[in-house]
Order: structure tokens, then C-alpha cells, then sequence
């Protein structure tokens, strides 16, 4: 099958960004479809659900790939979550009529951080709730024989702008290869409600937090430079192509800072048969 979004040689005229998301949303049903039916032998699909685009654009996607009825989402809210994410998520459900749960992780979230570490700061309680979350994600998964979805996105994987073992633990991820701004045209044409589309991101850990405040560069920016970027384009380059150089330098630096979390944990090599190193059979290629 084709790749819906093509890459160009640098210098022809076209819109690094530009996506036909019909087309989009239906190479990834299918991808869904091969990795979880076929490849794993399983067919129902595990999703936090967060209330943001990302994962409302997951359940839309996993809805159509195996039906709604298999399509579990899981609301995991903290004590400082906000009641707006609680009720965004409640509308895909509604929508797409989906078993779903609510399950409150503070008391799992402060079990250890109130005796233990209370002075913990805005980022370590983040990265707390974000590995708290994976792992019911995975208990659940086991409880239902389905298999947890991934909901990153590229702009956030290129940036690192995710937890570790936390948010970007599931095994598939449909969207990883799609920059927030591709993501933002695929929920339109897959029908997420527009009170989500609409709405700032937000890793929603404080109130008027947003991941464009965190990163310093709204998306639209931070896109178009990393869509160019990423096909070997150099500062300069960059820049002569009317981009900001600060906004250039900001974006370079947070991927050339974030490589090491894009990769399975780095192994001291003993042998010529190290796993991912040397070792790989034909399915891992």
C-alpha cells in the first residue's frame, strides 16, 4: 500500500504538511487492522482517553478498525485534572458508544508522592500520572485481551515533549508519524466534536497550562520547521526559507536534545548477537 503522506526532493514547490486526510484515516485503520487482527491475533483495542485530539483521533480510528463495542477507553483523571477533559471525553463516547471507566489515579499518584516525595515539581508529578496511567493501560489490556493504542504524535516525538515508559509505552501507535497539525485536519474529517479540535492542547497538570506555553512555539511554527527539518534541511536552509531563527534554534535544539528517548533502552554490547543491535530476525526489520 502506497503512504498517504509522500516526501518530496527540497526545493520543489509543495506544502510539507498537506495531507488528504480521507486517505489518511483510512491507511491507518487498515494498519490497525494488520498489526492487531493479523500480526497479534487480537481485536480489541485499549485507550486512555484523555480529552485532548490526540486520543479522541486514536478512538475514532479504533472505533472504525474494530467497531466500537471493541474499543475500550479508560478516563484517568488526577486531583488537578479539570472537569472540561472529564466532559470532552465523555462526548466521544457518547458519540461512538464505547465501554468506558473512570478510574481516579490520585490515590494511586499520591500514595507515593505525598509520603514520600512532596515536594515534587509540575514535571515529576506529570511524568507520575503518565506511568500510573500506563500501567492500567497494560493490567487492562490483560483483563480484556486487547492490546493499549499509542496516541503521541510526531511534533510531540521529534520534541520529546512525552514520558518515557509513561505515554509512549503502548506497542502501536497510529499516529506517531503525523505532525499536531495533520492530526488537527484528520480529527475534522473522522468527525471529533469541535469543543475538542478547537481547544489549546494541554497536558492539563495546572490550570491555564498549555503545551504550546510549555514548548515555547505553537505547533503551525514548530511544524513547518520540523516537516522541513527532518528531510535534512540545515539552519541555514531553514532560515532562508523565512522561518524565525530563533524559532529554528528552539526547534533543532529539542530534537537534537531528545534523540536517546526515541530508542529502546541503550545495551552494553557483550557479543555479536546483542537484541536490536546486531541481532534481529526478519519480523524485527
Amino acid at each position: 500500500m502506497d503512504l498517504p503522506v509522500r516526501r518530496v526532493p527540497t526545493g520543489t514547490a509543495f506544502d510539507p504538511l498537506a495531507v488528504n486526510a480521507a486517505a489518511v484515516a483510512n491507511w491507518l485503520v487498515e494498519f490497525l487492522r494488520d498489526e492487531i487482527i493479523r500480526r497479534r491475533g487480537m481485536k480489541r483495542a485499549i485507550i486512555g482517553l484523555s480529552g485532548g485530539v490526540d486520543s479522541a483521533v486514536t478512538t475514532y480510528l479504533c472505533a472504525r478498525a474494530f467497531g466500537p463495542e471493541n474499543t475500550f477507553v479508560f478516563r484517568m483523571p488526577y486531583r488537578l485534572s479539570s472537569e472540561e477533559s472529564l466532559t470532552h471525553a465523555q462526548l466521544v463516547i457518547d458519540d461512538l458508544g464505547l465501554p468506558a471507566r473512570t478510574i481516579d489515579i490520585t490515590g494511586m499518584v499520591d500514595g507515593y508522592r505525598v509520603p514520600y516525595e512532596s515536594d515534587a515539581d509540575g514535571t515529576r508529578v506529570g511524568n507520575l500520572c503518565a506511568r500510573v496511567r500506563a500501567l492500567i493501560l497494560f493490567d487492562q489490556s490483560a483483563k480484556l485481551a486487547g492490546l493499549p493504542i499509542g496516541t503521541g504524535n510526531k511534533t510531540e516525538r521529534l520534541f520529546g515533549y512525552y514520558t518515557w515508559h509513561g505515554d509512549d509505552a503502548p506497542p502501536i501507535n497510529p499516529l506517531g508519524d503525523l505532525f499536531k497539525v495533520q492530526v488537527w485536519a484528520l480529527a475534522r474529517e473522522l468527525g471529533v466534536p469541535a469543543p475538542i479540535v478547537d481547544k489549546p492542547p494541554t497536558a492539563d497538570l495546572i490550570q491555564g497550562q498549555t503545551d504550546e506555553g510549555d514548548l515555547g512555539i505553537g505547533y503551525p511554527e514548530a511544524d513547518a520547521i520540523l516537516a522541513w527539518y527532518v528531510t535534512g534541511e540545515n539552519e541555514a536552509r531553514l532560515i532562508q526559507r523565512g522561518f524565525r531563527s530563533d524559532a529554528v534554534r528552539l526547534v533543532m535544539k529539542r530534537v537534537e536534545a531528545t534523540h536517546w528517548k526515541r530508542h529502546l533502552p541503550t545495551v552494553a554490547m557483550m557479543s555479536d548477537t546483542a537484541i536490536n543491535e546486531y541481532y534481529l530476525r526478519p519480523v524485527d526489520l
